[in-house]
């Protein structure tokens, strides 16, 4: 199960690192910058957009905690379209640092011995009579969903084109279904957690977009075939509907 909780293990380190870039070694930002710390925590460092970029344009990223970076990225991206849910950024970094280790993106939990490759086998585990594993394939299949949507896109659209496999409606369709079921499952009820999977359901397509910009700007930034300029406009036409 992933559960966003990224942001609740940042440390003091973290938060003093925060700082140092925001200020950029000008004392009176820094002193500033430390006000604000103590009067409205952590958060109000995490927005700063200043932060966003230190970290990822001076050398202090590269001794930024892999917890630190991916939640700060993941925040300003939403941001930019609009999504001002925290719990949202805490959860994408979540998935992000999880789905990114081995092959854990095609189990249902980080030690599960069966793998699954597609969402309709996803979708039929998520009948299984064993309740764990029917929520847990339920959560699985709005997560496997977005990963590959929102890191792939290029390719999920490439797929399409040459070989008329599903398209991201599809994916964006499939995902919110999963998490829908898992808001619905007994165990997230008892748990209190449904009310955190209805709002991934209807954020499904935020969330995806969000991921999706992370992914041209970091992991492919050349990417710029016909296929993924396609794709851009069409996302920002899908975030006005």
């Amino acid at each position: 199960m992933v559960k966003p909780n990224v942001r609740a293990s940042l440390t003091r380190d973290d938060a003093q690192l925060a700082l140092h870039v925001i200020a950029s070694g000008r004392i009176a930002d820094l002193e500033e910058g430390e006000r604000r710390l103590a009067h409205d925590g952590v958060d109000v460092l995490l927005d700063d957009p200043r932060l966003l970029i230190g970290l990822l344009r001076t050398g202090r990223g590269v001794i930024a905690s892999y917890a630190l970076l991916t939640y700060v990225v993941m925040r300003h991206a939403l941001t930019r379209i609009g999504e001002r849910d925290r719990v949202l950024a805490d959860f994408l970094a979540s998935l992000f640092m999880e789905f990114g280790v081995r092959d854990r993106a095609q189990r249902i939990s980080r030690f599960d011995d069966e793998t699954y490759d597609t969402l309709g086998a996803i979708l039929a585990a998520a009948d299984s009579s064993d309740p764990k594993r029917s929520f847990l394939a339920r959560e699985h299949l709005g997560n496997y969903a977005l990963w590959l949507s929102g890191v792939f896109p290029d390719h999920i659209e490439e797929r399409r084109w040459r070989r008329g496999g599903p398209d991201l409606e599809y994916y964006e369709s499939m995902g919110r279904r999963g998490y829908e079921l898992a808001a619905n499952h007994k165990l997230a009820q008892e748990a209190g957690i449904s009310e955190f999977y209805a709002l991934a359901a209807d954020r499904f397509r935020v969330m995806r977009i969000a991921l999706t910009s992370v992914s041209d700007a970091l992991l492919f930034p050349n990417s710029n075939s016909p296929t993924s300029i396609i794709r851009r406009v069409e996302d920002d036409f899908r975030l006005m509907s």
